[in-house]
């Protein structure tokens, strides 16, 4: 079949199509009414996150994995109770977990040897929370885009004519490419010939369905998102350069993400 060229005149297009979407809706589905299933989802999305965590606070110690795992599974299993994860957001409560679990470790090790004992004895707590927090908050920011990315490649994989994912990862790949560029690369990856304003609305569409998607997957991580407190934690995280060119006046009522 010949490629046809892509017109955003074409009434069946899908960046006609208004997709409904609002953090509000989000709100009533805070983290503990997930169930368990949901909940364990997450913590194995974020197991790489908790991993580097753990190695951070034990400074690479030979035990890292095997106490990232027993972390990991007692967590999956509800047995950290003393970190209340409805009190705030769900990274704070890892965060407290892990690092309970790891201070469980280091109580095990200084009892079975004195020599385990100097070693931790060395440990400065006020630089392990600083240096652990810095990493702590890095894993969790490439794991929220990186979950988005997957997001984004699942929306297009099930969305007959989206390209969303497509061409925001051309424009990574070809930073410096013009309009007409990126058109051309997107019309080679496609098949079909994309002129360069077409190209253009679509970019933009794509940067705010990203931006949609990693708005609810860092709500997904907040017990009671409200747009004050998504707005506070992609401040936070530095991730609000990716939403701020589609937060609409009215967001902190609406709490929607607009073109």
């Amino acid at each position: 079949m010949n490629p046809t060229a892509a017109s955003s005149d074409d009434p069946h297009r899908l960046d006609q199509v208004v997709t409904q979407w609002s953090l509000l809706r989000l709100a009533h589905q805070p983290i503990d009414q997930q169930g368990p299933q949901a909940r364990q989802a997450m913590l194995l999305k974020y197991r790489d996150a908790i991993r580097n965590y753990v190695a951070a606070l034990l400074q690479h110690e030979p035990d890292t994995d095997d106490v990232a795992q027993d972390v990991l599974m007692r967590l999956m299993r509800g047995d950290f109770a003393s970190a209340d994860r409805s009190k705030g957001r769900f990274r704070d409560f890892l965060k407290v977990a892990v690092k309970n679990m790891v201070r469980t470790h280091w109580d095990k090790q200084q009892r079975r040897s004195a020599v385990s004992f100097e070693v931790l004895e060395g440990v400065d707590p006020e630089a392990l929370n600083t240096d652990s927090d810095i990493a702590w908050t890095d894993e969790w920011r490439g794991q929220l885009i990186e979950s988005t990315w997957q997001s984004l490649e699942s929306f297009e994989q099930s969305t007959p004519g989206c390209c969303y994912f497509t061409i925001l990862q051309l424009r990574t790949a070809h930073p410096d490419a013009d309009s007409a560029q990126l058109a051309e690369h997107l019309s080679e990856a496609t098949g079909k010939i994309w002129r360069a304003d077409a190209g253009r609305q679509q970019l933009r569409r794509a940067r705010l369905r990203f931006a949609q998607l990693l708005v609810e997957e860092l709500a997904g991580s907040l017990q009671q998102p409200t747009p004050d407190d998504v707005e506070e934690e992609l401040v936070a995280l530095g991730l609000m350069d990716f939403v701020r060119p589609f937060l609409p006046p009215d967001w902190r009522e609406s709490g929607e993400l607009r073109e």
